[in-house]
């Protein structure tokens, strides 16, 4: 008959749905016990979607009964709902959770359409803000990547490894001084996360929710293009301070990211301005191409009422340092990129003071 750290080793091996990552290492099994022939297992899970903890509970009936000598599996499943206030409307108000108590600041990065280097610019944003407020010696600054579908944060920032748990908390992973969760740190590199909009909406919510982000001036949300269900979850979970439109000076870019951008507006998530990514060229000379037209920066603000924050030239050291985990902001602070970068942080720190 097998013993309690043969069945812990088959437990190890049965996913939590949507993820490559285990239920034990997730912390989600309380007790294990084997009384003659019969496993005892405890799981307790917080979900508000009645099927997650059905299809672990199979799973473990499964795989624990095929043991030699197992003849009943009993699964005692304890289910806690997720905390959340009821709007009038129906929906949920933004939540204080414990979680993000101790963030002073949460700003959105967001565009209408992707390939504007949204990411890109989250990056480098975070580890200019991260320079400042240390100069300052202030709090910390965080990054939520709620890019789902493409999570490409932790490569940008050279982040790796399996976030712990600790105190039935996520453990954020921190490189550059920056703190992240991303859903790049819970699937395998080349697993694709086919999930519909009720999945995303409450991975989003229990990124804001479980994740012990510690004491932070300022958290920094990347966002997916679009207006859908990952938009619509974070501005009902996070009480959003401000949002940052990303868009080149492309004009299809520009309008998109305009209509992207006045879903905050109906949501009264204030506009903190608009940061023109790619630019122009700059060559030796000094002189500047404007390989992706021009205006579109200029355009977006003023047709949403707000201020543009900074154009990003175009510089293949931006590319390099992203793909090598390493932003510009870091690997050549002194670079014209990195000082736009720098500018732009001030102007938010400033905006997010007033």
């Amino acid at each position: 008959m097998p013993d309690t750290e043969e069945i812990q080793a088959v437990l190890k091996t049965i996913k939590f749905p949507g993820f490559s990552r285990d239920i034990v290492s997730f912390g989600l099994v309380r007790d294990v016990k084997v009384d003659e022939n019969t496993a005892q297992i405890s799981i307790e899970i917080t979900t508000g979607d009645q099927s997650v903890p059905e299809k672990i509970a199979a799973d473990i009936k499964s795989e624990v009964g095929a043991l030699q000598g197992i003849q009943d599996v009993k699964v005692r499943m304890e289910i806690s709902q997720p905390k959340q206030q009821p709007s009038p409307a129906g929906g949920s108000m933004p939540t204080n959770s414990e979680a993000m108590q101790k963030v002073k600041y949460a700003i959105a990065i967001a565009s209408g359409k992707g390939g504007v280097g949204k990411s890109t610019v989250t990056v480098n944003l975070a580890c200019a803000l991260q320079r400042l407020l240390e100069d300052e010696g202030k709090a910390g600054v965080g990054i939520m990547d709620c890019d789902i579908y493409g999570p490409s944060i932790p490569l940008m920032l050279g982040a790796a490894g399996r976030p712990e748990i600790e105190n039935d908390m996520i453990v954020p992973i921190e490189n550059f001084g920056v703190r992240t969760m991303s859903m790049g740190f819970l699937v395998d590199e080349d697993t694709p996360v086919v999930w519909r909009g009720p999945m995303i909406m409450k991975t989003i919510q229990q990124f804001a929710q479980n994740v012990n982000w510690g004491e932070l001036e300022i958290l920094v949300v990347d966002l997916p293009p679009g207006t859908g269900d990952a938009q619509l979850s974070l501005v009902q979970t996070l009480p959003l301070e401000g949002a940052v439109i990303v868009t080149t000076p492309q004009p299809a870019a520009a309008n998109v990211a305009r209509r992207g951008a006045r879903m905050f507006d109906k949501v009264s998530v204030p506009l903190l301005g608009v940061v023109e990514n790619m630019s122009y060229l700059e060559a030796p000379d000094g002189s500047r191409q404007a390989l992706f037209g021009q205006g579109g920066g200029d355009e977006t603000a003023h047709s949403l009422g707000t201020h543009l924050l900074g154009q990003i030239p175009i510089d293949p050291n931006i590319r390099i340092g992203c793909d090598k985990g390493i932003p510009i902001v870091i690997s050549d602070p002194e670079s014209k990129a990195a000082q736009v970068f720098m500018d732009i942080a001030r102007q938010i720190l400033n905006n997010l003071a007033k």
